[in-house]
């Protein structure tokens, strides 16, 4: 059996390699004819001794190394150029591949929703309950501007652009002509992303941000949505006789982009008006586009009474309608685009799309009319794409979250109650703030004086509540508290947002993302449970975000799982017992150090009863491409996460057993020390981590917003959990993403627990999701590169430390064979393993040649400093890693 898998990765690859080889042929010859064929015999030769040395020929690379480090400065940046975009350009064909009409069926995605579907309605599950729950799924997609996106929106739209050419060329029935013309568009399209430069010039604005997540929308999941329901409704269809529901919106998306203020001083209040009126203007244009086409399609005649009273019996009575919305879209961008710049026009709301309803109430008109007068068909097609879209995305676009550090809210009570007399709200117990909270929450009287004139700071988070406070809940999300651990971090915003004039009930979320907090966030939400006031603001319904990446930074992958595991179960239990229900926001980032990883099996490997049709996912930085870049993609996508939340709420995994647990307890135990005597107790750690990592440098390179450190002074315990692991990817080691698991692993092993072990990973999801990750990263870890890194750029008295991080990840490497009973890693999943391997060969000259530039710019003196070619060619090497790594951060 294994061999035929063998054979067909082989065959699967034959496909896939013909795009590759193709692209990266063209690409070779747009650098010949720029550059010379002396240069690019250079690159080959430099590859073909990537790859010879990558199968432990020594002298294969001595050599490459020779012609690396011999590299004159003006080389440095087309060398580096070259290589990044051969990666991009093959993750450009593996992704086409996994949507492409031939596509192998190892690496296309069966679809979940027909499989889910079968599954569930062969008895498993009655009909009627599998609906139900199918109509009230709530799965909000939450985006995030995290900053990992290397690539440019403007090289983006060219990728895109020659996924559409792969696509076209798949037509069998295409003339030599048509072939020259496609032919043609590609070498046009790479050689504009060769003439491009791929590193921004300036570090991206939070409104730029902002942008590039509707561009998203726009180009991708505009379509792709109506697209899902369709391809849902007609399997529903085909299998129960029903229809779905004309508004149904199982998945629906937000964003962080413009809102998320948590150490991002470039996000004011002043930002978050402007990206609510550019979500608004976006959603404006694409309703637009679509009524002017509609107002096309729909030219019939025959109406029912209502429509035909509500027109005055018109001759046209859907193109009277759809006239009049055009004319209100007109009229609302240009509204808009009044506010967009800087302006506050005075308007009548009557005379534009003001509400939900204003855009729903006449499509749903028209629709029910068509149907009727026996126009189904016509009612589903266009008229249902955008009652569909309208659901999903609303008139706002995204639902935009409000996020802020706990301590600033907590800064504002304690300047005002030390301006007021009233002692120093940071210096009270937890008892006494949640006495005066309460007490000012139920009070009529307002609490800030109207002529206190607060500090900048405490101004900032004043103005953000009353920006809240003047929109519409519907273009809002959630207010999302970071590092929260007590019930009174709650209490304040909810108390900020009362006083700033805030009449709708806007879900307050505390973030629990240090182990330590998801240990207490049961007590915490229990406790606020317990009180009154709270429990009828929250009308029966109550939020947690569970952190991923500041946990696992804090106590490493493995303890930080099992803790976010019983911290879900815990606040299931509390949330039942007040008769609440729960909505758990997962802070899930790319990478596996972040909670990264398929979706799929992440949201079937949470706690029984976790899930409960309701789920929000934050989707972070390159991730967003990846999944929901191109239509199919994303329709994809969209399924795989509704079939995962339907099957964990109506098939959901069992109870862990009890001896599951106490090893899993004793895992996470060991794991922690493991993780954190190095992380913390090992004096040279630090040190070690700066020299054998461009960590420094990544602060260089401007790829989001965000400043990469919450205080400048800090060490790693302020570094950001993204520049923490995305350092540590592009040497190579992976050390955020397993660090503390196999030493964990290996001590159950020696208690003689291999057996316990192998039924956890059979039998248990959340057990078996771990180990497969573990094996992701284990398969992309590269010890000889990164000790290479070590050589080239790490004191000598520190390498030590080293030798004992590669010995640990040689332990966890070998443990995990021997529990999965496999001779390599991933040995179930070929596609993903060939994916590794396709890219090493390209990668390595990268990583090689950013060791020889990080020693030179840090040789650097004031009177010598590195010169253009070395700076821009090392950022290069990096966005070059980085797009070879994939889940980078």
């Amino acid at each position: 059996m294994a061999g035929n898998v063998a054979d067909n990765v082989t065959d699967m690859y034959a496909s896939l390699r013909s795009n590759v080889s193709m692209l990266g042929q063209i690409l070779g010859d747009t650098m010949r004819t720029h550059l010379g064929d002396s240069f690019l015999e250079k690159v080959e030769q430099i590859r073909k001794l990537a790859k010879d040395s990558r199968r432990g020929d020594e002298a294969a690379r001595e050599q490459m190394l020779e012609l690396l480090t011999a590299l004159p400065d003006e080389e440095l940046v087309p060398f580096a150029k070259a290589f990044n975009q051969f990666l991009n350009l093959a993750n450009l064909s593996e992704q086409f591949h996994t949507i492409s009409r031939n596509c192998d069926e190892l690496v296309c995605v069966p679809d979940p929703v027909e499989q889910l579907l079968g599954r569930m309605l062969n008895g498993r599950i009655d009909q009627t309950k599998m609906l139900d729950c199918l109509k009230t799924l709530d799965i909000d997609l939450v985006l995030t501007a995290h900053p990992t996106e290397i690539s440019r929106r403007t090289l983006i739209q060219k990728y895109a652009a020659i996924v559409d050419c792969l696509a076209e060329q798949e037509n069998n029935q295409l003339s030599d002509r048509e072939r020259r013309q496609i032919n043609l568009r590609l070498r046009q399209l790479i050689a504009q992303i060769w003439h491009t430069n791929e590193i921004r010039r300036e570090r991206p604005t939070p409104v730029d941000e902002a942008r590039w997540g509707l561009s998203t929308i726009e180009e991708s999941l505009w379509h792709a949505v109506p697209d899902f329901l369709r391809q849902l409704n007609d399997q529903v269809q085909d299998r129960t006789g029903q229809q779905l529901p004309i508004d149904i919106a199982p998945v629906r998306f937000s964003s962080w982009m413009g809102g998320d203020r948590d150490g991002n001083p470039f996000v004011t209040a002043k930002v978050t008006q402007e990206v609510l009126d550019r979500n608004r203007h976006a959603a404006a244009r694409l309703f637009l586009k679509d009524i002017v086409l509609l107002v096309g399609e729909l030219s019939m005649e025959e109406a029912n009474s209502e429509l035909m009273a509500f027109t005055n019996n018109s001759c046209e009575p859907y193109r009277f309608v759809l006239r009049s919305l055009r004319q209100k879209l007109r009229d609302t961008i240009d509204y808009l685009n009044a506010r967009i710049e800087g302006h506050n026009p005075e308007v009548d709301k009557s005379t534009l799309i003001w509400q939900e309803s204003d855009l729903k109430a006449p499509l749903e008109m028209l629709y029910k009319s068509l149907c009727d007068c026996g126009m189904r068909l016509i009612a589903n097609g266009l008229l249902l794409d955008i009652l569909r879209r309208l659901a999903c995305f609303g008139i706002h676009m995204l639902r935009l979250d409000i996020r802020q550090d706990a301590g600033r809210h907590c800064d504002v009570l304690a300047e005002l109650t030390r301006y007021l007399g009233m002692g120093d709200f940071n210096h009270w117990d937890e008892t006494e703030k949640q006495a005066f909270l309460l007490r000012e929450l139920s009070n009529r009287r307002p609490l800030i004086p109207s002529n206190w004139q607060p500090s900048a700071d405490v101004a900032e988070v004043l103005n953000t509540c009353r920006l809240i406070a003047k929109h519409p809940a519907k273009a809002l999300g959630s207010y999302v508290i970071s590092m929260a651990s007590k019930p009174s971090d709650v209490l304040t915003v909810l108390l900020l947002l009362k006083e700033t004039g805030c009449t709708h009930p806007m879900r307050v979320v505390p973030l629990f993302e240090t182990l330590s907090d998801l240990n207490n966030a049961a007590e915490c939400i229990t406790a606020l449970l317990d009180i009154d006031w709270y429990r009828g603001y929250t009308k029966g319904m109550q939020e947690v975000m569970i952190g991923y990446s500041d946990s696992a930074k804090d106590a490493g992958v493995m303890a930080a799982a099992w803790a976010q595991y019983r911290a879900q179960e815990q606040l299931v239990a509390v949330c039942k017992q007040a008769g609440v229900k729960l909505t758990l926001f997962h802070g899930r980032g790319g990478s596996i150090g972040r909670g990264g990883g398929p979706a799929h099996k992440a949201i079937l490997s949470q706690p029984p009863g976790s899930v409960d049709g309701r789920i929000r996912v934050t989707e972070q930085g390159e991730m967003i491409r990846f999944k929901f870049g191109l239509p199919k993609l994303a329709v994809q996508s969209l399924a795989l996460y509704t079939s995962a939340v339907l099957e964990a709420t109506l098939l959901p995994p069992p109870e862990p057993k009890q001896e599951w647990r106490n090893c899993m307890e004793r895992i996470a135990e060991e794991s922690v020390s493991a993780y954190r005597g190095i992380v913390r107790e090992e004096p040279d750690f630090v040190p070690y981590f700066r020299a054998a990592t461009p960590e420094v440098e990544l602060g260089k390179l401007p790829l989001g917003s965000r400043p990469a450190k919450r205080r400048v002074d800090g060490g790693i315990e302020s570094l950001r959990a993204i520049p923490w692991i995305f350092a540590w990817s592009q040497n190579r080691l992976m050390l955020p993403a397993w660090l503390g698991a196999g030493e964990a692993l290996q001590a159950a092993c020696q208690r003689g627990e291999m057996g316990l072990l192998q039924d956890m990973e059979r039998e248990w999801p959340f057990f078996s999701t771990r180990i497969s990750m573990l094996e992701m990263v284990y398969a992309k870890a590269e010890p000889n590169l990164a000790r290479y890194y070590e050589t080239c750029l790490v004191p000598t008295n520190l390498h030590h430390l080293g030798e004992t991080l590669r010995q640990r990840l040689d332990l966890g490497i070998k443990v995990v064979l021997e529990l999965t009973k496999s001779d390599t890693l991933m040995a179930h999943t070929p596609w993903n393993r060939e994916s590794v391997k396709l890219r090493n060969p390209y990668i390595d000259p990268l990583n090689f040649l950013q060791t020889e530039l990080l020693a030179r710019t840090r040789k650097e003196t004031t009177e010598a400093p590195a010169s253009e070619h070395v700076q821009l060619a090392l950022m290069l090497t990096i966005a070059g890693v980085a797009a070879g790594m994939r889940n980078t951060g």
